[in-house]
């Protein structure tokens, strides 16, 4: 269940209310994060379902004056590299000035009757900040059907460092709206940072 807010104490109410390794996820976020005050932020836990295990990802997206923070934690299972059930934590600094685009994806159900301020019924939120760059390639072909000549390949490069999925039957309506204010906090946070300065 994502939660957000804007307070460090918050913060680490929102990750023990996760209950998903409180102690590890709060002690990588807090040291990420360091003495910068707390715009805002989401916590997401996640369970999948892999073969005959079930894993659970917990996702921290916290924006400060100056930053974006991510991080995310996994457990995982005993393996040859380990004895014992281990968790990982990973967590990335980024400058504001760095992040490239903010995409916010909703799924509206009955678009015909929409009526403004109805929650979606999910949202998507990519970032983008050239960290990780997906490449799409496909074999380049001109009009000719007869033609057999090799026109090389084309494709895309997107930018794909971070999505998050939320869903009001699976997270709840609080979660869909959560993700919706830290999407829009982001987004006006690089907006006053690309702004000139008179």
């Amino acid at each position: 269940m994502a939660k957000s807010g804007t307070t460090t104490q918050g913060l680490r109410a929102a990750i023990e209310r996760s209950g998903y390794y409180p102690a590890l996820v709060a002690e990588a976020v807090e040291a990420a994060v360091g003495g910068e005050a707390i715009t805002s932020y989401v916590v997401h836990q996640e369970t999948t379902f892999d073969a005959n295990e079930v894993r659970r990802h917990v996702t921290v997206l916290v924006l400060t004056p100056h930053r974006f923070i991510v991080s995310h934690t996994d457990e995982q299972s005993a393996d040859t590299s380990s004895p014992s059930p281990y968790a990982t934590t990973s967590t990335e600094s980024v400058k504001l000035d760095r992040i490239s685009s903010v995409v916010v994806s909703r799924v509206v159900a009955n678009p015909e009757s929409y009526t403004p301020g109805t929650l979606p019924r999910e949202v998507v939120l990519t970032i983008g900040w050239g960290a990780v760059s997906r490449i799409d390639l496909e074999p380049a072909a001109c009009g000719d059907p007869n033609c057999d000549a090799d026109h090389g390949y084309t494709g895309n490069a997107t930018a794909d460092d971070l999505s998050l999925r939320v869903s009001d039957a699976g997270d709840g309506p609080d979660t869909v709206r959560q993700t919706l204010a830290f999407a829009q906090a982001l987004s006006e946070a690089i907006a006053a940072t690309a702004a000139p300065t008179r």
